[in-house]
């Protein structure tokens, strides 16, 4: 066999069992129940509104040019159904190509970083498929997981082959590019320092500097020339508000003085321990990073310049997020697998020691099923109460066999430790999502809703939204036209006065009698209530007037035992 196929063989088989075991679970979690509000729904109603209306250059959403994002997303998403038709099938299928992509993508790159250390290209992968956070937010059909494809493979280009030391410079471009398109200026944060510090790590950038930096500035402005060839044409188009937006407002805002999601500087510090959860429960993990000393080789130098500045920028930005950085989590797998590599062969005592296992993460996971199947117990004795724990309880036993298992399974010694540990976190996420699928999806399961609101839409009865409307009815109501925002008092009248026959949707906290009486639909969604009323109705109730009867009773939907009680 010639080397270059028997170098693909190898890669090929080296992806057997994670790509497969990882692909299967995925395909059952994202598939388990339907797009999440608010992340998923929407952004399918912005590929919704630009597939139904034209907008192929300028994202809408609810009749608005949309500056929140880039468009990179949504044309592939649009690719799709070009050839399946309009669903919700196709773009989680996506999601779920690009963390297959991603994974494939580290397993590379952890190959090119650490040639001499070939445990660490099998071991990072299992590392990412395992993270709960990353595997749970990979879910939704968002940006991130796009933007960590693009990250990685710019990343990549910037590595030294065996037959070539110099980067791919204008692969590099390409995929910042790429990345821009997808997320916008975000990009270039999450692969600058690598680039920036690349002569501490790789020999050819500290040999030919100028190069480095000269090609790769060139390689940068070519991405960013990819981005201007869509955002020129399109903030001419989408008119002088969006254009300001767009290039100024967005990434000036969150960086300076967040009007969405501000947090402290120390805030992702307190997130660590959750975002790298099973690992952070891990207590080798740990120790294989605390012991590394120097000299490091390159591939774990290229990890830290790259987790550290990005962690201490994200840190300075004011508006955070625990799925900002979902790039790095690649990184973060790719330092650990990097530290256990050099524990193994430097300190054989403490890579082997059973005191460093699994063993508190199979405590916690036999603990935790104990608690699951003491719920029930729990909740009839009136010891324990509330919405989740109310309908955990009904399943609660049959997932604490789960949990017994896994922790079991974290319990055995012996080679193959960070193979259990990612089948167990791996597994335990998916039978989490499956717990929250079968007791508290109902209250974020807004198809009833939308379906009512799409039958008006098409009817073409006027429908407002009492506050801040995020898109969540478009897509899966199909609707073709904006629904109005309202605010309390005033607004509420004057859109019953313009359209007595249309529809206005409340978010109530708690619902009154009468929310149960004159609306047409009531159902819970979150921690509150959709409501959809008849716009003279509403009307009527906030004036202080008694409405008309309703022709048909109020429609409930999915109305669990606990918010049952709450209602009595």
């Amino acid at each position: 066999m010639p080397s270059s196929a028997y170098s693909r063989s190898e890669h090929l088989r080296s992806l057997w069992p994670w790509l497969p075991l990882w692909t299967a679970v995925a395909l059952l979690a994202i598939f388990s129940h339907g797009p999440m509000p608010l992340y998923s729904t929407r952004t399918l109603a912005v590929a919704w509104e630009m597939w139904s209306h034209g907008h192929w250059l300028v994202p809408h959403i609810n009749g608005q040019p949309y500056s929140d994002k880039v468009p990179l997303l949504f044309w592939m998403i649009h690719a799709g159904w070009f050839v399946f038709g309009v669903n919700d099938v196709w773009p989680r299928v996506l999601e779920v190509i690009f963390g297959g992509v991603e994974l494939m993508l580290l397993a590379t790159l952890a190959r090119r970083l650490f040639p001499n250390r070939p445990w660490v290209a099998k071991g990072a992968p299992w590392m990412l498929l395992a993270l709960a956070y990353a595997f749970l937010f990979g879910l939704q059909v968002m940006y991130e997981v796009l933007l960590a494809v693009w990250v990685l493979a710019a990343l990549l280009t910037l590595t030294p082959k065996a037959h070539r030391e110099e980067p791919r410079w204008l692969l590099f471009g390409l995929f910042i590019g790429a990345g821009l398109m997808t997320k916008g200026p975000v990009m270039l944060l999450h692969v600058a320092f690598p680039w920036l510090l690349g002569p501490l790590w790789n020999d050819w950038a500290n040999r030919h500097r100028a190069r480095w930096y000269g090609r790769g500035a060139l390689a940068v402005l070519l991405g960013g020339a990819i981005l201007l060839a869509w955002a020129l044409p399109a903030g001419f188009s989408g008119g002088d508000e969006y254009r300001h937006r767009l290039f100024f407002t967005q990434t000036a805002g969150r960086v300076v003085d967040a009007f969405d999601h501000a947090r402290p500087f120390w805030w992702y510090l307190t997130m660590i321990p959750a975002l790298l959860f099973p690992f952070s429960g891990w207590p080798r993990a740990w120790v294989a990073l605390g012991a590394l000393r120097r000299p490091l080789e390159p591939g774990l130098v290229f990890g830290l310049c790259w987790l550290l500045p990005v962690l201490l920028a994200f840190s300075l930005i004011s508006g955070k997020q625990l799925y900002y950085p979902l790039p790095e989590f690649a990184g973060a797998a790719l330092l650990l697998a990097g530290a256990i590599a050099v524990l193994r062969e430097q300190k054989p005592k403490l890579a082997n020691t059973a005191w460093l296992g699994t063993w508190p993460l199979g405590v916690g996971g036999i603990l935790f099923a104990v608690f699951l199947f003491v719920l029930p117990n729990l909740v009839e004795h009136n010891l324990m109460h509330g919405e989740f724990i109310d309908s955990t309880s009904q399943y609660s036993r049959f997932f604490s066999v789960v949990f017994v298992v896994l922790g079991a399974l974290l319990l055995l010694r012996g080679r193959g430790e960070l193979r259990r540990l990612a089948v167990a976190g791996l597994i335990g996420t998916l039978a989490l999502n499956t717990l929250f699928t079968l007791t508290m999806w109902s209250n974020f399961d807004l198809r009833p809703a939308a379906h009512l609101l799409g039958a008006a839409d098409a009817e073409g009865r006027a429908i407002g939204y009492v506050g801040n409307y995020e898109g969540q009815f478009h897509f899966e109501g199909r609707l073709s036209r904006p629904i109005e925002r309202l605010s309390e008092g005033e607004s509420i009248q004057a859109f019953a006065r313009l359209h007595p026959n249309g529809l206005i949707i409340t978010r109530p906290e708690k619902l009154a009698d009468s929310d149960l009486r004159y609306p047409l639909l009531v159902q819970p969604f979150r921690s509150s209530w959709v409501v959809i009323w008849p716009a003279a109705s509403l009307a009527a109730q906030r004036a202080g007037h008694t409405p008309a009867e309703p022709p048909h009773p109020t429609r409930l939907y999915q109305i669990d035992p606990w918010r049952y009680r709450a209602l009595q």
